[in-house]
């Protein structure tokens, strides 16, 4: 494996349409810190507008593509692409982001996130009430994984997703069976560096399907895109071939 490994291409940022001040940073401070640090792409990647507290609000998906449009014209010597990070919100698979509203994105991520608006009670128990209620019971806890790797499955399935975000973080999956389920619908997992996962043993575990793997900063200001150094080594210790990395040079 190589020693240095340099990430050229950047899949998770949130900027301020990522609403009540999760996102620090303008599309505008993002793309000039990524031109410094000699990016070859960049990505906004805001909260899918499921996310109660912190999703981009739906009338401004449009407002977010024409400012990134207009970007584009201005810099010519970076790749400026508008993404989402996509909420899972129905344990059949449903996700946040509108058939019609897809148009707007060049990529879609997915991802699990506290705090989201599900769109249905059994859902809404799945994830909350299932979670603790599996601390108490092995059998249960099991239950619960069974539920969340289906509905991921499910997401990526019925959608054209490019990442699954910081897979086994917030709540539990089963690593083994989504890295099957990646490997059929070629969606890629992330080594996030904001989160533990996916860990050194999920990437080992990950990695014995035919899956490609991301790192991602999912830097909230601007000052950290890039910075994915414990990803790095995390890939180290795992022993990750490094070209299975789509973002890397």
């Amino acid at each position: 494996m190589e020693n240095n490994i340099k990430l050229t291409r950047e899949y998770h940022v949130h900027s301020v349409y990522s609403k009540n001040n999760h996102g620090k940073s303008t599309i505008e401070e993002i793309v000039a810190e990524a031109r410094r640090k000699k990016l070859k792409t960049i990505s906004i990647t805001d909260h899918g507008p499921g996310h109660i507290m912190y999703g981009i609000r739906r009338k401004l998906i449009p407002v977010q593509r024409r400012e990134i449009d207009r970007l584009k014209e201005k810099y010519d010597d970076i790749e400026i692409l508008m993404g989402v990070e996509a909420n899972v919100v129905g344990y059949d698979g449903q996700i946040d982001i509108k058939d019609s509203e897809k148009k707007y994105f060049d990529f879609i991520n997915v991802g699990f996130h506290d705090g989201v608006k599900f769109v249905d009670n059994k859902s809404f128990y799945n994830y909350h009430v299932m979670k603790r209620l599996s601390w108490m019971k092995k059998s249960t806890k099991q239950k619960m994984i069974d539920l969340n790797t289906n509905a991921m499955i499910k997401a990526i399935e019925n959608n054209d997703i490019f990442i699954i975000t910081h897979p086994g973080d917030k709540i539990d999956v089963d690593i083994d069976r989504l890295a099957q389920a990646c490997e059929k619908t070629n969606t890629v997992m992330e080594i996030n560096a904001h989160h533990p996962h996916l860990s050194t043993e999920e990437i080992k575990i990950a990695s014995q399907y035919n899956v490609k793997f991301s790192l991602g900063s999912d830097a909230h200001r601007f000052q950290d895109i890039a910075n994915v150094e414990d990803s790095i080594r995390r890939v180290k210790e795992s022993g990750l071939d490094t070209r299975r990395i789509i973002n890397i040079d």
